[in-house]
């Protein structure tokens, strides 16, 4: 039977396994074994609280805990005991995403339970909602009554079996949670319940509902005000492509719109993704006591080959944390600025001219870069990171497409591939601000309105950064520092 003490004492006995070769220095990961979604992302007693997806015992997908950190200042992580085991009959099978949400001085988390009804565990099961309440924000006990919300309170047209990942907020004086879900025709679908108390919850309905572009189930869904506006962002399965877009098996999205409560809708005229990289899924945000609404999603991709499962006992982590900010009709995501506190040994020049490929003299594997470039006359210009002999990871801007690339054909060992996303220059300028930390690559794209995230698994010799052009421009300033 998994327990949490069983969770905390396993891991205790094996982080010596650990091989540190891809560990990041300044992203959160788990301690030993698999991590996924990120869940109750909360601040709560001047501490900021993640919550993961976590099998402890192995480097892969297993049934489900909650592992548990907490930062006071997003980038510096402590672990504390496992919050949920998979250990009741109606999560037995795993203690599925969720969130958090303070009450009374107490913190409740909201999850789902997840239960395998027979052979095929790909396809028979069922889920329900349950809550487990602390009351020092570390030790959590399951409530009674659950679960809270169970198939009984599924809507018709609703699958009776994809339910899952509640995001609780309030409005009004009255708390609502969105739980993602699917007509099992192939559209994805968000169904909102109401509650007064956490406990009792009744059915409001059906919110939004996707069409074949949108993908077939929708996942972990949040929804939240900023700037006078409604935001959902949520993570739509087996989305096809759309242009450069949703190349990855899974994506995420946001809409901003309208939460019509009575009408029990959600209305938006638009979806754009929230990163347009390879390893960005499942995000959740929270507010904190500035008043920003901060992201963070699981830096990985699923059914995908991740180097660390062999070998190195872990696998997963958490993208850096970003602050939402709305500008006009779309979202900026821009890096927090505590990273800033984490920056040593600064270098800068400027007034650069290229022409073919320049050696920046300066290198590393844990870093952070802001350039901006003046596109001039050139064809392709960008950046080369993580370079020696053949390897390299390659940012890049193509002028006569409008389009910046993310290349990890050459980045080592783990997936190849490329990523695109248009880019309009301003005034000719490309500004880029990029994070590096080992086997992670977050770009920044003109102050955050485009970001794409990678894993990447170069040698540890591969430390070189390289910038080049097609054609002639200027690097108007360059400025790396590196991250401890």
């Amino acid at each position: 039977m998994y327990t949490r003490e069983n969770a905390d004492a396993f891991v205790a006995e094996r982080k010596y396994l650990l091989k540190d070769e891809y560990r990041l220095n300044f992203h959160l990961m788990s301690e030993f074994g698999w991590m996924n979604d990120p869940n109750g992302f909360i601040y709560y007693n001047g501490e900021y609280h993640m919550f993961y997806q976590h099998y402890p015992y192995q480097p892969v997908w297993g049934p489900m805990h909650w592992g548990h950190a907490v930062s006071r200042d997003l980038m510096t992580w402590r672990h504390l005991p496992v919050a949920l085991a998979p250990d009741q009959t109606y999560d037995r099978d795993g203690c599925f995403s969720g969130s958090a949400f303070e009450r009374e001085g107490k913190l409740y988390l909201m999850y789902t339970g997840h239960i395998v009804t027979g052979p095929d565990r790909d396809n028979d099961y069922r889920q329900n909602q349950n809550i487990a309440v602390s009351e020092d924000g570390i030790h959590f006990e399951k409530l009674a009554s659950n679960p809270i919300i169970s198939a009984e309170d599924i809507p018709a047209g609703a699958s009776q079996k994809d339910f899952r990942d509640p995001k609780v907020f309030e409005r009004d004086g009255t708390y609502y949670v969105v739980l993602g879900s699917n007509d099992g025709q192939g559209h994805g679908l968000i169904l909102l319940y109401r509650s007064d108390d956490l406990v009792d919850w009744t059915i409001v309905g059906e919110i939004a509902r996707g069409d074949e572009e949108l993908g077939d189930n929708w996942e972990c869904p949040d929804l939240f005000e900023l700037g006078g506006q409604d935001v959902l962002v949520m993570s739509p399965q087996r989305m096809p492509a759309q242009g450069d877009n949703y190349h990855n098996l899974h994506s995420t999205t946001y809409m901003i719109g309208r939460l019509d409560i009575e009408q029990s809708s959600f209305n938006y005229d638009r979806y754009e993704p929230v990163d347009y990289g390879f390893d960005y899924y499942a995000p959740q945000t929270t507010v904190d006591e500035k008043g920003r609404r901060i992201i963070m999603a699981w830096m990985e991709t699923w059914e995908s080959e991740i180097p660390t499962q062999l070998g190195h006992y872990w696998a997963g982590a958490m993208t850096l944390p970003r602050e939402v900010v709305l500008q006009g009709e779309s979202l900026l995501f821009k890096p927090v600025e505590e990273t800033k506190a984490y920056r040593q040994n600064g270098y800068e020049t400027g007034g650069v001219p290229l022409s073919g490929i320049k050696d920046m003299e300066v290198s590393g594997d844990c870093y952070e870069l802001e350039v901006v470039f003046k596109a001039d006359q050139a064809e392709e210009f960008g950046l080369k990171l993580r370079v020696h002999g053949e390897e390299e990871t390659v940012l890049s801007y193509l002028s006569a497409e409008e389009t910046f690339r993310f290349n990890r054909d050459k980045s080592g060992i783990g997936l190849g591939g490329e990523r695109r996303a248009k880019v309009a220059l301003k005034d000719g300028l490309l500004a880029l601000n990029i994070f590096v930390d080992k086997s992670s690559v977050e770009v920044f794209i003109q102050g955050g309105e485009k970001v794409m995230t990678g894993r990447i698994y170069p040698g540890t010799h591969s430390l070189g950064i390289q910038a080049y052009s097609e054609g002639a421009c200027s690097m108007l300033s360059f400025k790396k520092w590196d991250m401890k």
